[in-house]
């Protein structure tokens, strides 16, 4: 009965993953047929392996330049969210008081709210302060979309860390600023490679913003260089699938990176936060 039942659930397991990937089989079988092919002529498993799709793509779409770009908003924006989420969460998971608390769910209504909504705001203050076609705006403005949920990650996983950590580290010498960045900061490894992972690949995978805020060819990241063959040159499914696996290939090594804290980081405090 056992072995049925232990069967039956890796069975399962197989089909899900196997029904998971089943996208990823047509994106990469899209990006290695030839241009006059589609998904439904010839031998449906099995692509025509036109390598030339990924060249072409490569330079039709700018994609090094993409990349560039995706790579700086995507870093700094990570960059940023960890910095002032993990200060703040720190703050709010150590000090109890009023103000804390409505900071905290502020944040959290914050997370309910499209970030297409503000959008439309967003743009008249960032052409006003000569932000449009810019990193450090786009890097500002996908830190201020991904802060709420960071902070309510980081405020759940310092809330079950013990307090002597940082405690014995002041009795040592230190200020409770260098107690948190030199000893706390350490244990918060799992939940920091989470936040890289959900706010980088956020940040990567924009386009609803992008679009609005990066108009320039020389500042398109990776989601508007693969949209563009939707626009200026059709619907090329090739190109655009080979632009998309050429644009997938860095999120999944960052992915495999940090992908052993990840589970851990984000289930870490949901017990006992």
């Amino acid at each position: 009965m056992n072995l049925t039942r232990m069967f039956s659930k890796y069975a399962l397991v197989t089909v899900m993953a196997l029904l998971s990937l089943i996208p990823f089989y047509i994106l990469l079988y899209l990006a290695l047929n030839t241009p006059s092919r589609t998904l439904f002529n010839g031998f449906v498993l099995l692509p025509d392996f036109h390598f030339a799709n990924f060249s072409q793509a490569w330079k039709v779409s700018k994609m090094g330049a993409a990349i560039g770009n995706s790579l700086i908003i995507a870093m700094g924006g990570a960059l940023l969210i960890i910095l002032v989420s993990s200060c703040a969460g720190y703050a709010i998971a150590r000090h109890h008081n009023k103000f804390h608390a409505i900071v905290f769910h502020v944040l959290l209504i914050c997370m309910m709210i499209p970030a297409i909504i503000i959008t439309v705001p967003l743009y008249t203050l960032m052409k006003s302060i000569g932000g449009i076609n810019t990193h450090w705006a786009m890097i500002l403005l996908m830190a201020s979309n991904g802060i709420p949920f960071s902070v309510f990650l980081y405020a759940s996983f310092i809330k079950v860390l013990p307090r002597e950590i940082e405690e014995s580290a002041i009795i040592d010498g230190c200020t409770p600023f260098t107690a948190f960045w030199r000893v706390t900061f350490h244990f918060l490894r799992p939940v920091t490679a989470a936040v890289v992972i959900l706010q980088g690949l956020a940040i990567w995978n924009n386009y609803g913003q992008a679009v609005f805020f990066l108009t320039s060819q020389e500042m398109r990241t990776i989601p508007l260089a693969v949209s563009m063959f939707f626009q200026q040159y059709g619907a090329q499914w090739n190109l655009m699938a080979a632009a998309a696996v050429i644009g997938l290939a860095p999120a999944v090594i960052a992915f495999l990176i940090f992908q052993k804290y990840f589970v851990k980081g984000i289930t870490a405090g949901a017990v006992k936060g």
